[in-house]
C-alpha cells in the first residue's frame, strides 16, 4: 500500500528533484515518481555549464538563473559531494554588451580577444543528481521508480501534483508545443585541459564546446530541433571532435571513451510555471519547458513552482 503524500512530483531529473527538495524542506510529505533512475534522465546527459542557453521567456529567465547561480556558488565549496565546481573558461565570440543586465551580476568576467572570459559553475550531473536524491531523502521525501500515464494517478495519492516531466509533458499534459532538441556529445580522455570553452550560434544546429569533467573531457555538440533520435550518429561524433580540435589541437589524439545523446525539452512558449485545478479537486503545478538550460534555472524555477503549491 502506497503512503499518502502532500505532494507528488512527477519527474526525477534536476527540475523534479530540486522542486521536491524545496518542498520537503518546508516540512511537506513529498514523493518523487520517476520512470527512470536519475542517471538515465536527460539531466544526466547535460554538459553542464551554468548559462541561460536556449530558454525563454528572457524577462523571467534572468532572475531564475541568478538565483540558481548563487546556490551553485555555495555548493562549489564541496565539489566531491555536490558535483559543482567553479571553473574559468571562454564563451567564444560573446561580448558583455550583447548580454542582458543579468550579466552584470557575474563575477570574474572580462573581455578577451576570443570572447568573454568568466568563471562559472560546471556541474558533474551524475554526482549532483545523486546528491539531490540524498538531500530529498534526508528531508523526509522519497524517490520512487514509477511510470505515470496520467496525472490523475498521482492526484489519487496526493492533494498536489507537480509536473516536472520535461519532454514527457508533450503527451501527459498534453502540450504539443513541447519539442525535442537533440544534443549529441562525445567524451574523450582529457589530455590535460582544465578550462571550458563554448562557441554557439543560436541559428545553427551545431555548437562547439568542451567541458573538463571528472569522468573525461565532454565535447559537443548539436541542437537539432524536432529530432527524436537517441542513438549517437558516427558522422556527427567525428564532426564534434574535429570542431573541438580546431580550438584545442591536443583533442585530435584523445581516445574516445563514450558517446551521449539527450533530448532537451524545449517549449515554443517558453518555460511553463503555472497551477491549474484537476478534475477531482486537486492542484496540478507545472514546471517544464526548460529547453537547454534546465540546470541553469533549476533552483529559481523550483522556488517559483513551490510557491504555487501553497
Amino acid at each position: 500500500m502506497s503512503t499518502l503524500a502532500d505532494v507528488i512530483v512527477v519527474g526525477g531529473g534536476v527540475s523534479g528533484l530540486t522542486t521536491a527538495l524545496l518542498l520537503a524542506e518546508r516540512g511537506l510529505r513529498v514523493r518523487v515518481w520517476s520512470r527512470d533512475p536519475a542517471t538515465a534522465t536527460t539531466s544526466a546527459v547535460a554538459g553542464a555549464l551554468w548559462w541561460p542557453y536556449r530558454i525563454e521567456p528572457a524577462a523571467l529567465v534572468a532572475g531564475w538563473s541568478l538565483e540558481t547561480l548563487r546556490v551553485y556558488e555555495e555548493l562549489a565549496a564541496d565539489p566531491a559531494e555536490t558535483g559543482v565546481r567553479m571553473v574559468p573558461g571562454v564563451h567564444g565570440g560573446e561580448r558583455s554588451a550583447a548580454l542582458g543586465p543579468w550579466a552584470r551580476s557575474l563575477r570574474q568576467m572580462s573581455e578577451v580577444p576570443e570572447g568573454l572570459r568568466v568563471t562559472l559553475p560546471l556541474i558533474d550531473m551524475p554526482t549532483h543528481l545523486h546528491w539531490l536524491e540524498g538531500r530529498v531523502s534526508a528531508a523526509g521525501g522519497s524517490v520512487e521508480r514509477r511510470t505515470v500515464r496520467g496525472f490523475a494517478e498521482a492526484a489519487a495519492e496526493a492533494r498536489v501534483v507537480v509536473n516536472c516531466t520535461g519532454l514527457g509533458a508533450r503527451e501527459l499534459v498534453p502540450d504539443p508545443g513541447v519539442r525535442p532538441v537533440r544534443g549529441q556529445l562525445v567524451v574523450v580522455e582529457n589530455p590535460g585541459i582544465e578550462e571550458w570553452f563554448t562557441r554557439a550560434d543560436p541559428a545553427s544546429s551545431t555548437t562547439t564546446y568542451l567541458f573538463p569533467q571528472p569522468g573525461g573531457l565532454v565535447l559537443g555538440g548539436t541542437a537539432e530541433v524536432d529530432d527524436p533520435r537517441t542513438e549517437p550518429d558516427v558522422r556527427t561524433a567525428r564532426e564534434i571532435v574535429a570542431r573541438c580540435a580546431r580550438v584545442r589541437p591536443e583533442i585530435a589524439g584523445a581516445r574516445v571513451i563514450g558517446h551521449r545523446v539527450g533530448l532537451r525539452p524545449a517549449r515554443d512558449a517558453g518555460v511553463r510555471i503555472e497551477a491549474e485545478e484537476l478534475p477531482g479537486g486537486g492542484l496540478l503545478v507545472h514546471n517544464y519547458g526548460h529547453g537547454g538550460a534546465g540546470v541553469t534555472v533549476a533552483r529559481g524555477c523550483a522556488r517559483a513552482a513551490a510557491q504555487l503549491v501553497g
